[in-house]
């Protein structure tokens, strides 16, 4: 079905976070076993903070009441780093790649960084990494924020860059738990509209370069398809069946 070293790439529009999540949890099942190569996934969340494994909930400034009344979820969440958020006008970007042909996870996120970098300078931004914290920054602002899990050499989660969104959300919490940490977005930079959908092809196009992967898009029901099957699949081994020593296909 696929090239060699290709890369499943599927623009998934506006989804649910949880939902996102599972279809990660469930790709990253069928990367790790072979039965799919590396995936991109690309989309847009509704309103949403997400804590990392270091995120504190006092890194959220928003009373509860204020949270609800803003129709922000709030998740802790399995990847690197502290407090973010995602929210429409963002492009989040979920590579499930298998990271050993790219010389360990420092190296990966460096790569993310280039991505962003390039495609912010396809549209007149000139975006750096410099010595700052992880992530894509122009000036002092930062304009992308990475966070990634790696389990069983595959990775999960991954970038947030901010086409277009509301950075009001960010005043909220303490963005990646740096106080006074300056938010920004492409189009603020640019004094023009940009969007989500513009976007995205242009940063699939970059991953592609950078990462050495053919990208080949996909339906977004056909991944789908292919998670809805990696959970039966899982749910099939641990059924009585397949405890006891029965073939299941």
């Amino acid at each position: 079905m696929t090239g060699e070293g290709a890369c499943l790439t599927v623009f998934l529009g506006r989804i649910d976070y949880l939902r996102a999540l599972e279809l990660q949890r469930s790709v990253h099942e069928r990367v790790v076993s072979g039965r799919l190569p590396n995936v991109l996934l690309l989309l847009e969340h509704p309103h949403v903070y997400t804590l990392g494994r270091r995120g504190k909930l006092s890194d959220i400034l928003a009373s509860a009441a204020e949270i609800q009344g803003l129709g922000v979820e709030v998740h802790h969440i399995d990847r690197g780093g502290e407090v973010t958020y995602h929210g429409p006008g963002q492009l989040v970007g979920y590579p499930i790649v298998s990271i050993r042909q790219w010389g360990g996870p420092l190296h990966y996120v460096r790569m993310l960084e280039e991505v962003l970098i390039a495609t912010a300078a396809d549209f007149g931004l000139r975006a750096e990494r410099g010595e700052r914290p992880t992530g894509v920054w122009v000036g002092d602002a930062k304009l992308a924020a990475i966070g990634v899990k790696i389990s069983r050499g595959v990775t999960t989660h991954g970038l947030a860059l901010n086409v277009d969104p509301d950075l009001s959300y960010f005043d909220r919490i303490v963005p990646c738990g740096m106080p006074g940490l300056r938010v920004t977005s492409m189009s603020r930079l640019a004094s023009r509209p940009l969007s989500v959908e513009r976007v995205a092809p242009v940063l699939a196009t970059h991953f592609s370069e950078i990462f050495g992967c053919p990208t080949e898009w996909v339906d977004p029901k056909q991944i789908q398809l292919y998670a809805a099957t990696s959970q039966k699949d899982s749910q099939d081994r641990a059924s009585p069946a397949a405890a006891s020593g029965a073939q299941v296909i």
